[in-house]
């Protein structure tokens, strides 16, 4: 049986949308506080409790380094984004927070934190292969490389695919990469370095990341219509 428009029952259906049809509400980003500030107390916990040259050896045990690469000693690469040479400074380490927390908060800890995984990770391990086919020598073999930077480019690659398709989204692109690549063409008494290339190799990792979660969605959106 039919009801009139103004029954109980379709009047009611104008009233409170159910719980579970809200929309669900953001929540504030805590894994990228908690990353940044552990690191931070952690550089600073190091330069104060550890004589320099115990701080300098678990550096080196935690640098995803060829030495280290070569001998399967695959936990640092989880461990070389957990500690940093020197506390960061404040305006990178702020960048650092605003990246990762926006990354967040507008697209979740999971997506965040596998665009920064990814590319720390996948830099990181190109980087090693380059070093090790090329030879290199005893210093930069074993030289101390940790940090978030790979990381954080590669978070910020993974934000530039989420901009507006067109001009924007290809500017941001064609921006990110020539800073990404300044570095990689300098010469003179600036040369380039392993970490330069890391850098570089991070952001296109990024965006790789990025274009790949787009393509995904987009189509399991359109396989679930």
């Amino acid at each position: 049986m039919s009801r009139s428009p103004g029954s109980p029952r379709s009047l009611g259906a104008l009233g409170p949308s159910p719980r579970w049809a809200r929309p669900p509400v953001p929540r504030l980003p805590r894994l990228a506080p908690a990353y940044v500030g552990g690191v931070q107390l952690g550089a600073y916990a190091m330069g104060r409790l550890l004589a320099p040259a115990v701080r300098e050896r678990v550096l080196r045990r935690c640098s995803t380094n060829v030495d280290n690469l070569r001998g399967r000693r695959w936990h640092t690469l989880a461990g070389s984004a957990l500690v940093v040479e020197q506390p960061m400074e404040l305006p990178y380490a702020l960048l650092l927070l605003a990246v990762l927390g926006y990354a967040e908060y507008a697209h979740g800890a999971w997506w965040a934190a596998g665009a920064f995984v990814y590319g720390h990770v996948g830099a990181t391990l190109v980087v090693y292969g380059v070093l090790r086919g090329a030879r290199a020598g005893a210093r930069t073999r074993s030289a101390i490389d940790v940090g978030t930077s790979y990381g954080f480019n590669a978070v910020v690659g993974a934000l530039a695919t989420t901009l507006p398709r067109g001009p924007v989204r290809t500017g941001a692109y064609a921006t990110l990469f020539a800073i990404g690549a300044r570095p990689l063409l300098r010469g003179g008494a600036h040369r380039p370095d392993f970490t330069d290339l890391g850098h570089f190799l991070a952001l296109a990792l990024g965006v790789g990341f990025g274009q790949g979660r787009r393509r995904a969605l987009g189509h399991r959106s359109t396989q679930y219509r």
